[in-house]
């Protein structure tokens, strides 16, 4: 296993020699987990790629995980120290998480778990998800989440205590200080992306359709996934696709259906954005909102899961209806907050965390 961020610092052992904390990620391809170490690579912890997945999926290579499975971590076990799960786990059963943990026990490796999801986004029936919480957070030797509202329910829960860490900035140093471009108009934006089962849009953009007009200057721009809106795509959608159209065609929206962005494709849109409206029926936490607050776009969600918590942010009762939606909008057109994130301190908050991470997994560790 090669790895994605090697320390220039860590721990002494008893003749004074440098000690690394060998951390095996799950997943480590990604931004949030790549955002954990110091800046300046100076935690002492290397924290080791993803494990290459036996199918060829260059657009995720992270997964499904192999190091999810007992078996894995049984001939693996002697290249990490500790095992850091963030999430990923969607397909496991509770019972192959019961073996996971049973493995890590025999071999030795503590388990440290980021509550990031404390409602599965990809999952309509909640059953599956709980379940599998209901092995990982009484198991794991140390737990993380990022809010206190999700500290607060995993305390209700089981009974644990989970340090509260703030999410890092999701977008590159450099463009945390990237100018906002002017425009005249107000750009509402509702981006439905593959349509999870956490979206509910339609009576969103329908209610968003109608409170447009009563703003001079604003405008409403729905994206999507190219898989929801054309025939022939697993996730094509037929009803939401024409419900869409028919709004297209009465001129109250603009309707983008596209690929996947690249990073900087969507760190351009959300910098287009005045307003960028998530229909959300149900979730915990948001990286979408995170990335947003490094580029000054303001957020509004509806109050379900602890995205008020995470990062200032407009909301709305779930299951509003239009009266109260347009009020929630109103507030974002009428205020137009500079809710941004400071350069100076996303690198300190960074690394604090960094500094944080590394004291628990020298904790678990027992070094």
């Amino acid at each position: 296993m090669s790895t994605i961020v090697r320390s220039e610092r860590g721990g002494r052992d008893a003749d004074g020699a440098r000690q690394l904390i060998r951390v095996l990620s799950v997943p480590a391809g990604h931004v949030y987990v790549q955002h954990l170490s110091s800046p300046d690579g100076g935690d002492g912890v290397v924290r080791l790629a993803d494990p290459l997945v036996s199918r060829d999926v260059p657009a995720a290579q992270w997964w499904p995980p192999p190091a999810l499975h007992a078996r894995w971590v049984f001939e693996h076990a002697s290249e990490f120290d500790i095992f850091h799960l963030h999430f990923g786990f969607d397909a496991n059963s509770p019972e192959d998480l019961s073996a996971l943990v049973a493995a890590l026990r025999h071999c030795g490796k503590p388990l440290v778990y980021t509550v990031h999801d404390l409602r599965n986004p990809h999952h309509l029936d909640r059953s599956l998800h709980d379940a599998q919480l209901d092995v990982l957070v009484p198991a794991a030797d140390a737990l993380i989440t990022l809010t206190r509202g999700a500290a607060s329910e995993v305390a209700t829960r089981w009974g644990r205590e989970a340090l509260v860490l703030p999410h890092p900035h999701v977008v590159p140093p450099a463009l945390l200080v990237r100018p906002r471009l002017a425009h005249p108009d107000f750009v509402i934006g509702v981006h439905i992306k593959s349509l999870r089962a956490s979206m509910d849009p339609m009576p969103v953009v329908a209610a968003l359709a109608e409170i447009v007009t009563t703003l001079p200057g604003a405008r409403l721009r729905v994206d999507a996934h190219t898989d929801v809106v054309t025939a022939g795509y697993d996730r094509f959608d037929p009803q939401l696709t024409t419900e869409l159209a028919e709004l297209e065609r009465e001129g109250k929206l603009e309707l983008a259906a596209h690929d996947f962005f690249t990073d900087d494709e969507l760190w351009d849109y959300l910098q287009g954005l005045d307003l960028s409206v998530l229909p959300y029926r149900f979730g915990t936490h948001s990286g979408w909102l995170e990335a947003c607050y490094d580029l000054g776009t303001p957020v509004l969600v509806s109050d379900c899961g602890f995205y008020s918590d995470q990062r200032p942010c407009f909301t709305y009762p779930l299951g509003a209806n239009q009266l109260e939606l347009a009020d929630a909008v109103r507030r974002a057109y009428d205020e137009r907050p500079q809710w941004r994130a400071d350069p100076g301190q996303r690198r300190l908050e960074r690394e604090r965390i960094a500094a944080e991470h590394q004291r628990i997994y020298c904790e678990v560790a027992g070094s």
